[in-house]
């Protein structure tokens, strides 16, 4: 939990399809830590700033001291394109990371961490390799929970099996998983873009990064996959499995896992 309370503000951010609604997170007490960008989960189809896994997460990380912007970024459409209207598909949602880290960027030249979770920390890795390709300010760092990287999951260890219990043993089916990263990216063609799945691309651009993998989640599968050709790419790599828990544990403030995340991603932040 935070150790002082956190003042926020609604702003928007510029960005390419129109403005990117944002909550920004100043600690009680000014400290030189570096800002955060946070980017919440929800398949890219849900979510919101309210989310606990945005609104509690940032909170919480404001509460250690550093200051927090959180990203309202645009859902993809579920299913075929609307009658009369434009589906939002890959690169709107990363279109939308970009341009806030950019901004956050602009007002902090000493440089910014970006974070994100499940689908969000899919949109923060391919954010991360474009800003890179873009040449922008280097990132001084990036943490991932429990992402999904891969355009589609690689095979589970009997391990990952052996430990899913409950509902999402069921709904986080390789084929549901990944037919929700089709809809994202909107063609075949897309899902092989690095910028949409960095999994499988060369990844020596990224600058450190943090990652946190749930114990029992399907998608560790990529969390591994990831993990390891971010060390074949010789990226600086903290990596860690919470024993006994799930998947969204960041979605769950009550969760023990939160408050182990919290303290795992506030001492690696202000080691950046």
């Amino acid at each position: 939990m935070p150790r002082n309370p956190a003042a926020t503000s609604v702003d928007t951010v510029a960005g390419p399809h129109g403005p990117v609604p944002v909550r920004r997170y100043a600690p009680a007490v000014e400290s030189a830590l570096p800002p955060i960008v946070w980017v919440h989960g929800g398949g890219f189809f849900k979510g919101g700033l309210d989310l606990p896994e945005t609104h509690e997460v940032a909170r919480s990380l404001a509460g250690a001291g550093f200051p927090v912007v959180t990203v309202d970024y645009r859902l993809a459409t579920i299913g075929p394109r609307p009658p009369r209207a434009a589906s939002i598909r890959y690169p709107v949602p990363v279109d939308d990371v970009v341009a806030v880290v950019r901004a956050l960027q602009a007002e902090n030249p000493d440089g910014v961490i970006l974070g994100g979770a499940s689908a969000g920390a899919c949109l923060s890795a391919g954010a991360a390799l474009r800003l890179a390709a873009e040449s922008a300010p280097p990132l001084r760092g990036v943490f991932l929970a429990y992402g999904f990287f891969h355009a589609a999951l690689p095979e589970r260890t009997p391990e990952v099996l052996g430990l899913l219990r409950g509902r999402r043993k069921y709904t986080h089916l390789p084929a549901l998983l990944n037919l929700t990263n089709l809809n994202y990216a909107g063609s075949v063609a897309a899902l092989a873009d690095p910028f949409a799945f960095p999994g499988g691309h060369p990844l020596h651009a990224f600058p450190p990064v943090l990652m946190l993998d749930a114990e029992s989640d399907s998608m560790r599968a990529s969390g591994g996959q990831f993990a390891r050709e971010l060390t074949e790419a010789a990226v600086s790599l903290d990596y860690h499995v919470l024993a006994g828990t799930a998947h969204a544990f960041l979605n769950r403030p009550h969760d023990p896992g939160f408050a182990r995340a919290i303290r795992l991603i506030g001492a690696w932040a202000a080691r950046m």
